[in-house]
């Protein structure tokens, strides 16, 4: 599902793809506001006007200095001619 949609609800899905296996009520609750929001949504469209077509790519890290940390975070957006698409 996170390959058709936005990043936006990419984390919500990854993290209740941890209990397709044995889910509980709060997991269906999650599932049917995720099913909602895209039901809200459906019309919206990513426009490209007015912009080079260029592919730019831009990433951030927080390495763990401390050794107190247990995750290190990282991320990245790709996006062609000025909309987002990864």
């Amino acid at each position: 599902m996170t390959n058709f949609s936005g990043p936006d609800i990419a984390y919500a899905i990854s993290r209740l793809g941890r209990y397709t296996n044995n889910p509980d009520h709060s997991h269906w609750t999650a599932l049917e506001r995720v099913f909602r929001f895209l039901k809200g949504t459906i019309n919206y469209s990513i426009h490209y006007t007015c912009f080079p077509v260029a592919i730019e790519r831009f990433s951030d890290a927080n390495w763990i200095f401390d050794s107190d940390e247990t995750k290190s975070a990282s991320g990245y957006v790709f996006t062609l001619a000025g909309g987002t698409v990864s």
